[in-house]
């Protein structure tokens, strides 16, 4: 029976409900100051001038993260602006058209090659070893016998044309992943790598074959200050060049499908 006495008139399920729909309010507005820590404030599509903030009930107050193994602790929301210049001209004036590349469409950072800037030291293990390495560097690791040893082997473009050999393993110490292929470039003697998620293995004849690049555009590939280290923000620099690779390799890449 319904109990007088213990609530009166109050409807107990209204009242649940009213909180919930203000707790759940009260939700979306954190998290939208939230997700507003990077990159803010905006910049107009069009003009290039930058939009409010939003005031303090839509922007998040500054919190600092401290950053294991860096030299410099990192605060968001700020005012800094990346000092990058986006190497690509507008295709139109209407907002959200795509950029065109200009000069090397690889290297010039904008679609499937854009990278951010992320720091420039290498991602570092608990005890501040670098992540990844060359097997040569860390020497515990091995490549399982019952895989294909890629060091080695010839690597091939998506046109089939030999752009090196395949000279050390990069394995990520942590996952136990092989993250990349060191090649020696064939003519130059340059070494660059491959991101392993990038390269398809062919057992069958032994060849390491680069669906993104063209056998000459291996020449390119952005290198490493440290032959034996690779930084963070060179990671993005390398993966951005196959990324790019897969729209800009060929003209015929950059038309639409059917």
């Amino acid at each position: 029976m319904y109990n007088m006495f213990a609530t009166g008139k109050i409807d107990l399920a209204l009242i649940v409900t009213d909180l919930f729909v203000l707790f759940f309010i009260a939700l979306i507005l954190y998290l939208r100051k939230e997700d507003r820590r990077e990159g803010y404030p905006l910049e107009d599509d069009v003009t290039g001038r930058l939009e409010p903030s939003g005031g303090s009930l839509w922007m998040a107050k500054p919190k600092t993260f401290k950053l294991a193994f860096h030299a410099h602790d990192t605060t968001v929301p700020n005012s800094v602006r990346e000092s990058q210049d986006v190497n690509a001209r507008r295709s139109g004036r209407a907002p959200g058209l795509p950029l065109l590349p200009n000069g090397d469409p690889l290297l010039a950072g904008v679609g499937p090659g854009s990278y951010a800037q992320r720091p420039d030291t290498p991602d570092s293990l608990s005890h501040g070893e670098p992540k990844i390495a060359p097997l040569r560097v860390a020497t515990t690791f091995f490549v399982e016998r019952k895989d294909v040893n890629p060091v080695g082997l010839t690597v091939v473009g998506a046109d089939g044309v030999a752009a090196g050999v395949v000279t050390d393993v990069w394995i990520d110490r942590a996952e136990y992943l092989i993250r990349y292929l060191e090649i020696e470039l064939k003519g130059s003697g340059k070494h660059v790598l491959a991101p392993m998620a990038m390269v398809i293995v062919n057992k069958g004849k032994k060849l390491i074959v680069v669906d993104a690049l063209l056998g000459a555009q291996f020449e390119n590939i952005p290198t490493l200050a440290n032959p034996d280290v690779i930084t963070m923000y060179e990671e993005e620099r390398v993966t951005a060049y196959f990324g790019a690779g897969t729209l800009y390799a060929t003209p015929s890449r950059q038309e639409p499908y059917l």
